[in-house]
Formats: C-alpha cells, structure tokens, sequence
C-alpha cells in the first residue's frame, strides 16, 4: 500500500446537510411506489479504500482539530525552561524634600531641603541547582542645605542556596520533564486519534460499499419478484390458477419494495458518513462510488499470542497512559519537597566608593573598602497540613495511575483476543454463506419448475425466492464483515497506520 505520513498542518471538511428520506404514495392500499431516479448532475468521485484512508488523514475536519494538541503541548516546555532564563532588572528613585526640624541641642529650628537619587541594575539568574545568582550595580546621589554633596557606586555579587526545600536538579527541572513527558504524550494521543479515524473510515467505506450492492441484490431481486406477479396474472386470467395465488405473489412484491426503499435510505446514510470523514461533506454534488473489493481470502490466526504482546507494544493509548504515569511520578517528587522546610544559606559580597562626584566614586572602588554579608533563612509551616494534603493527593494519583494501567493492559489483551474472535467468525460465515446461497439457487429452480407444471404455489416459489434474497444479502454481509473484523483487530494490536504505510510526523 502506497505511504503516505500525517502532516501536522491539514486541511479539513464540515458536515453536509442530510439528503431528504424517500417518500412513497400508495395510490391504492396494494401498491406501493417506488420514488423515482432523477438525473443527476453531481460529479462522481471514485475512491478505493487506500485513497478513502488518505483523504480522511488529510482533510478530516475532527482530526485537523486534533492536530493542534502537539503543537500546543510542545510550547510547555520551552515556557517551563523560561523559569531559568536571565533576569535583567533595573530601578531608579528620585526623592526631593523639604522639612522644618528642631535642633536637639538648642532647641533651635530650621529648614531642610535636599535632593536624593538612587538608582540601580543588575542581572538575576536563578540554576537547575536551586541557587540563585545576583550581579547588581548601585548609584546614589545626595545633596542637601545641611551636608555638603556626596555619590557613592556600589558593586555587588549574591549567591543564595537552596539547602532543603528546592535543593537539587531533581525537584527544580520536574516540571521541565512534566512538560517533556506531555508533549510525548499528545503525540501518542494523535496517532491513537488517527487510528481511530483510520479504522472509522475503512469501516464506513467497507458499509457503504455493502449498501451498494445490497441495492443491486434487491433491484434484481425486485424484478425477478415482478415476473413472477406477471406470471401469476396472465395464469388467473387464462383460468389455470385462482385469483386467490396473487396474493402471496403481490405481498412478495411489496415486501422487495420495501425492502430496497429501506436499503437505498441506509446507502444515503453510509454516503453521507463516508463523505463527512474524507472531508467531501461541504461539497453537495458529489457521488461517492466505492471501487474496491470487499473480497478477501480469509486465513485462520494462530498467532493471537503475538499479536497480543505486540499490541502491549504498540498501542499508542497505553504509551500515553505510561507517560502520564511517568508525569505523577515526577508530581510527587514536587510534592514531596515541598513539605520540607526553607533553609536558605546566602552570601553577599560588595565593594563600595564615595566621592562628591560620580567618576570619584567609581574612581574609589579602587580602595580597600569592601562589605560581607552571610546568614542563613528559615520559614517553615506548622503542621504541614496544606502540603502534606497534596503530597497524599499526588501519591494516591500515581498509584490510581499504574492500576489504571495494569487495568489498561488487561483490557487491551482482552480486545485482542475478542478481534480475533470475530476475524474467525466472519472468515467461517464467508464459506458457511456461499454454501447456503448455492443451494438456496437450486431451491428456487426447483420451486419455480413445480410451480411451471401446477405442481407448487406461487406462495412456495416467493418463499424460496425471499430466502434466496436473504441469503445473497447474508453472503455479502458476511465478506464485508471479514474486512472490518480484520480493521479492528489491526485497531486493537496498533497495527493500523503501520499496516496502512502511515507515520505520524514529530515536528
């Protein structure tokens, strides 16, 4: 099968508007009317099953939505790196004053004016390690009436550890991993998303082409039904037969009536569901028609027990399950941190010049003058009980998580198993159908040669023909299962897109 991959950028179609159901008048109570076959100027559009597949995973509306959740979920990361990135900070104050003040010695009061400015910038840096960096450059300007004029410049360094709380790679990069683990995540909720419409697709293309040609089987099966009430006719009105044999003749009739008004209403519905997943839903005028065989060899499995490990191998729910798991994991070491106190140790380092000018000051961080702070920070919470609250929340969410796995795993071998089931079943019906619709043919020559020589009834030879009819529809029921036993079982294993020669494109 031809490969193609799912690209993240991707058109999409909406949905078309339903096509009115059929009506029939009886213009008597033993007729019915069948509706009418217009001419239709709609644009036929011919699809295989590869090409149906191709247009639902390029245009599908649904999944062009979809799409968009790699995109998003590949943001977070970047945005939880951001939390490391530099920080440049700056901040300027100017402050005038003017003030009457008692002098303590005297007594004597005066005035104050005087002018201040301070201004700072620095560079901010906090690392994986749970320290933070600060690099800052300090300026202030002060001149009053009282104290002659004086600028100082200040160069600063601090370094402030984390030593319990926020220690380590550990707890500071866990929402890095999370973010990392949620786009790995969305990718594999993509491709189970495609899977799904995959299988959808292939499943309303194999129904539709089964509404097709069970609308042949009826039409052929209608106008067999409609020489058989001529006939009839022409025997009562010729004497050989009473008037009482056309009734089972013309019930039969009405009965193939109905039955291919019901078959054409459920081949509308099978278009309209095929057209609305290969994106060709907005356009009115167009005639899907299925060109691929639903024929298919059946073979048996016996292989269910591979098949089952290579679904826990690659079904892309139960990955994602596993990345989810992984992101609890990493939650609880968060939470688990943060029950610990906040002891931090920090140590500033500066170097200060003064001078009536501001290239003095600058000039005199030259000189011996220094200043060193170093202490250590302690908060804590009493009791705990607001964290320890989430840290218990956090734990019994990962251990919901890996039984929901183990739970997911059983689950998956159980689908496995019963796909495989219904593969059997429907490749059995095949030969058990074909078998059954041969002799049901021989059935209804037999019949219709006793009816030919009066020695049957027209009611025997409808019967026969209407077991014919069910046996035909039944034969082609049973082929077109087989296809979509063998969809989901390909669904159930994650062998799906693999098989169809599609890849769901990282970008």
């Amino acid at each position: 099968m031809r490969r193609f991959a799912i690209v993240l950028l991707l058109l999409a179609g909406c949905a078309k508007p339903g096509v009115a159901p059929y009506a029939f008048q009886p213009d008597t109570p033993a007729e019915i009317v069948l509706p009418e076959t217009t001419t239709s100027t709609a644009t036929t559009l011919r699809l295989s099953i590869e090409g149906a597949t191709m247009r639902a995973l390029s245009t599908n509306r649904d999944l062009a939505v979809q799409r968009y959740e790699p995109v998003i979920a590949g943001t977070f990361e970047a945005i939880e790196r951001g939390v490391f990135d530099p920080e440049l900070f700056a901040e300027l104050r100017l402050r005038r004053e003017r003030a009457s003040q008692v002098a303590r010695a005297t007594g004597e009061r005066f005035d104050v004016s005087g002018t201040t400015f301070e201004g700072a910038a620095g560079l901010r840096q906090r690392l994986p390690t749970g320290t933070t960096l600060e690099a800052i450059v300090e300026h202030d300007y002060d001149e009053s009436n009282r104290t002659p004029r004086q600028q100082g410049t200040r160069l600063g360094l601090t370094i402030t550890q984390s030593l319990l709380r926020g220690f380590g790679p550990a707890v500071n990069l866990a929402t890095v991993r999370q973010a990392k683990l949620e786009f790995d995540a969305s990718v594999h909720e993509l491709k189970a998303f495609a899977e799904v419409l995959a299988m959808d697709t292939e499943i309303a293309y194999w129904t539709y082409a089964f509404a097709t040609q069970e609308i042949e089987i009826y039409e052929e099966s209608l106008a067999l039904a409609e020489k058989q009430a001529r006939d009839t006719r022409d025997r009562i009105e010729v004497g050989a037969l009473a008037p009482i044999d056309a009734a089972a003749t013309e019930a039969e009739l009405a009965r193939r009536k109905q039955g291919l008004i019901d078959a054409r209403s459920r081949r509308d519905d099978a278009e309209l569901r095929l057209a609305r997943l290969v994106g060709e839903s907005e356009r009115l005028n167009v005639d899907l028609v299925a060109t691929s065989d639903p024929r298919l060899a059946s073979t048996p499995l016996d292989d269910v027990d591979e098949r089952v490990q290579l679904a826990l191998e690659s079904r892309p729910d139960l990955k994602e399950a596993e990345l989810r798991l992984a992101q609890q994991r990493l939650e609880t070491v968060i939470t688990r941190n943060g029950i610990l106190p906040r002891l931090d140790v920090f140590v500033a380092l500066g170097k200060t010049g003064f001078d009536s000018s501001t290239f003095g000051s600058v000039e005199a961080l030259s000189e011996g003058t220094y200043d060193v702070v170093a202490g250590l920070d302690f908060s804590d919470f009493i009791g705990h009980r607001a964290t320890q609250g989430i840290d218990r929340a956090a734990r019994a969410t990962r251990r919901q998580a890996e039984a929901a796995i183990a739970n997911l795993r059983q689950l998956i071998a159980m689908d496995v198993r019963v796909a495989a089931i219904e593969v059997e079943r429907a490749g059995a019906q095949i030969a058990a159908s074909a078998v059954t619709r041969k002799f049901q043919e021989q059935a209804v020559v037999a019949e219709q040669e006793r009816f030919d020589v009066g020695a049957g009834t027209a009611l025997l030879v409808a019967s026969a023909q209407r077991d014919l009819l069910s046996s035909r529809i039944d034969e082609v029921r049973a082929i077109v299962d087989y296809r979509i036993a063998l969809v989901r079982l390909y669904r159930a294993e994650g062998s799906l897109l693999a098989r169809r020669g599609v890849v769901v494109a990282e970008r």
